[in-house]
C-alpha cells in the first residue's frame, strides 16, 4: 500500500538525518511530493515519546520545513504560474479564465481564511501555495496563515503520535483506508472538472 511505503521512506530519513530530515520530510508534504505529513508526523512523535527528541525542537524543525516548502510553492506560482498555465493549460483542460478566478480568489480576503483551513485537509495542502502564488497574494498574510496552520496541524499529528505509540497497527488500518477515499475523492473530483470543462467548450463551440 501507498502508505507504508512512504512510512518506510519517512522512517529512514528521520532516524538517519534526524531533525534536518523532518524538516525536508516537511518541506517536500508542503510542496508537490507525495508525502503527506499523516505518514511522517506520528513517527517523529515516537521519537519524543521514547525521549530520543525534544518536543519544542522537533516542532520548530518540522515547521520550519513546512514553511521552506510551502514558500517554494508560492514563489513558484508566483513568478512562473501564469505563463505556465496560459501556456500548457489547453492539455490540461485549464483556460485563462481558471486563471483569472484564481487570481481573484487570492486577492480577495477569503484566500486568508481558504488558505489557512487547506493546511488542515489531505492532498489540497499539497498544493494550495501554488494558486496562492499566481493570484499573488501577499506575502505577509500567506506566510502567517502557513505558519499558523502547519504548525498547529503538525503539532497535532506529533501529539498523536506521542499518544498512540502502542497503538500504531490500529493507525496503519485505518491509514489503508484513507488511501482508498483519498484516491477515490481525487478521481471524482477529477472526472467532474473535466466533464465540466469538455461541456464548457462544446457550448463555446456552438455559439461561435
Amino acid at each position: 500500500m501507498l502508505t507504508e511505503f512512504i512510512t518506510e521512506f519517512a522512517i529512514k530519513i528521520l532516524d538517519t538525518a534526524g531533525y534536518a530530515g523532518a524538516a525536508l520530510l516537511m518541506a517536500l508534504e508542503s510542496m508537490v511530493a507525495p508525502v503527506p505529513s499523516e505518514a511522517v508526523m506520528p513517527f517523529v512523535g515516537f521519537q519524543v515519546a521514547d525521549g530520543k527528541w525534544n518536543l519544542l525542537f522537533s516542532i520548530i524543525a518540522t515547521s520550519i520545513g513546512s514553511i521552506t516548502g510551502s514558500l517554494a510553492s508560492y514563489l513558484m506560482g508566483y513568478y512562473g504560474g501564469k505563463p505556465f498555465v496560459l501556456k500548457v493549460g489547453k492539455y490540461l483542460l485549464l483556460n485563462k479564465k481558471d486563471l483569472e478566478k484564481t487570481e481573484n480568489f487570492f486577492r480577495a480576503r477569503k484566500g486568508i481564511i481558504t488558505l489557512f483551513i487547506s493546511r488542515f485537509i489531505p492532498v489540497v495542502r499539497h498544493f494550495i501555495s501554488i494558486p496562492a502564488g499566481i493570484g499573488k497574494m501577499p506575502i505577509i498574510p500567506f506566510l502567517i496563515a502557513t505558519i499558523t496552520g502547519a504548525t498547529l496541524w503538525n503539532s497535532f499529528l506529533l501529539f498523536c503520535g506521542m499518544k498512540l505509540r502502542e497503538h500504531w497497527t490500529i493507525v496503519q488500518k485505518y491509514s489503508h483506508q484513507i488511501d482508498i477515499f483519498i484516491i477515490l475523492g481525487m478521481a471524482i473530483g477529477i472526472g467532474i472538472f473535466i466533464k465540466n470543462r469538455l461541456k464548457e467548450r462544446r457550448s463555446s463551440q456552438i455559439t461561435q
